[in-house]
């Protein structure tokens, strides 16, 4: 589904300062990470930039150069965004963010003991810059600069994996009845997650998204369990171009908004496909059954689309660094789209995976991680989660994984928007 798809200066540059200008331009790893309303929609964007040790000068004009080509933009699609990023690197005579209304900053409670940043804050926030002040208990020990910068921000993050339950509640109160929008983070389970729904919370997040509930038995709606038939039908013996039309037939829905998916001006094909078995002939079978997997999914109107989203990314990232075969990417991607069938589906992998009956290497990289499939989802999970560093894998890998992550946010959430009858952007 791919297809669709302070350097140095001198006169001569020296061997180092040609390496410090090539990596200059290339993409600095990002991830974004959401921040979800009470409602489970899309609140804000986190936006966290991936910096090695040492790196400075370069990590600087990568992210200025991010933010002033487009390229992030592109990954908060005009959604409201908070660049988690050393403030201090910030240049002094920067206005990069003052053209962005949408784009704040993420501080922590020491900024305000520096007062030559703390003079530049004010002049950003005079200009509309919003910021998010990062609280530790520690913070709160009511200092003049400790003040001065809660007086700077309009929302507070509270660390829920750091804070005691009472303690959390207590914290949360009272910056909520100084005014302050209050965000919960780290939130990674989802009793955690039931005991911030009660709290003044404007925005949770945390891994709580990504993680199936618990449930003793499960118990799947009509819709869902329509869904898995649907899915097994597509896994079994090996159906040609006619069969896949015969098995969507009857969903008219499904079938309009694949259609619409596949031709829509995003992937410019070359001429309008009629109906799904053209698009089957044209696609190949194993790839239309990937695209009726996705829109199926993208269906799930019950559950967040950030979720779904995230769904999509990991499916295209699985897809896209998979060193194989085109039919092995091919199952790369169903390995990545259904690493969170069980949080869509609310049940248990092992119970799902009995009623779809996939092929042993997807059934091996979904429940165990296991073969060349379950090693590229495990990294992709460590990337997903901001731990991939160069220690673990080579530079180069990590370029790769950033150039990928980029393309995939930017293909999912077209995709998305697609399946959904609306505009990406």
């Amino acid at each position: 589904m791919t297809d669709m798809s302070k350097p140095n200066v001198a006169a001569v540059p020296s061997p180092r300062s040609t390496a410090d200008g090539a990596n200059a331009q290339l993409p600095l790893p990002v991830l974004r990470i959401p921040l979800l309303d009470r409602e489970r929609q899309l609140f804000a964007y986190e936006i966290v930039f991936h910096r090695e040790a040492g790196d400075e000068d370069s990590f600087l004009q990568r992210m200025l150069s991010t933010i002033t080509d487009g390229a992030l933009n592109r990954l908060v699609r005009g959604n409201r965004a908070f660049l988690k990023m050393p403030v201090e690197l910030l240049p002094e005579d920067s206005d990069v963010l003052l053209h962005q209304p949408r784009l704040g900053l993420v501080l922590q409670a020491h900024n305000g003991t520096d007062e030559e940043l703390m003079a530049r804050l004010r002049k950003m926030a005079e200009r509309g810059c919003q910021f998010m002040l990062d609280l530790t208990e520690k913070d709160l020990d009511g200092s003049a600069a400790f003040e001065a910068i809660l007086h700077l921000v309009q929302f507070v993050r509270l660390d829920a994996s750091a804070l005691a339950p009472q303690t959390l509640k207590e914290r949360a109160e009272q910056m909520h009845e100084r005014g302050l929008h209050v965000v919960a983070g780290q939130v990674n389970d989802h009793p955690t997650y039931e005991r911030c729904l009660e709290l003044p919370f404007q925005a949770i997040q945390g891994r709580y998204l990504l993680i199936p509930q618990p449930i003793e038995v499960p118990v799947l709606t009509a819709n869902r369990l329509s869904m898995l038939r649907l899915m097994s039908l597509l896994q079994q013996g090996n159906p040609g171009p006619i069969d896949i039309g015969n098995i969507i037939r009857d969903d008219a829905v499904l079938s309009y908004k694949l259609l619409s998916c596949v031709n829509s001006a995003y992937f410019a094909l070359p001429r309008q496909l009629k109906s799904v078995e053209h698009a089957a002939i044209f696609f190949g079978v194993k790839r239309m059954r990937n695209w009726i997997d996705t829109m199926a999914l993208c269906g799930m109107d019950d559950r967040p689309p950030e979720l779904l989203r995230a769904a999509l990314i990991r499916a295209q990232m699985c897809e896209k660094l998979c060193a194989g075969p085109r039919s092995q990417a091919e199952m790369a991607f169903t390995v990545g789209l259904f690493s969170l069938l069980d949080t869509l589906m609310c049940a248990p992998m092992e119970f799902l995976l009995t009623h779809l009956r996939l092929d042993p290497e997807i059934s091996d990289a979904l429940t165990s991680r296991e073969g060349t499939l379950g090693q590229l989802l495990q990294q992709i999970l460590i990337w997903e989660a901001g731990e991939l560093t160069s220690a673990q894998v080579p530079p180069q890998r990590i370029q790769r994984m950033a150039a990928v992550y980029l393309e995939a946010t930017q293909w999912a959430d077209q995709v998305f928007a697609t399946a959904n009858g609306k505009s990406a952007s």
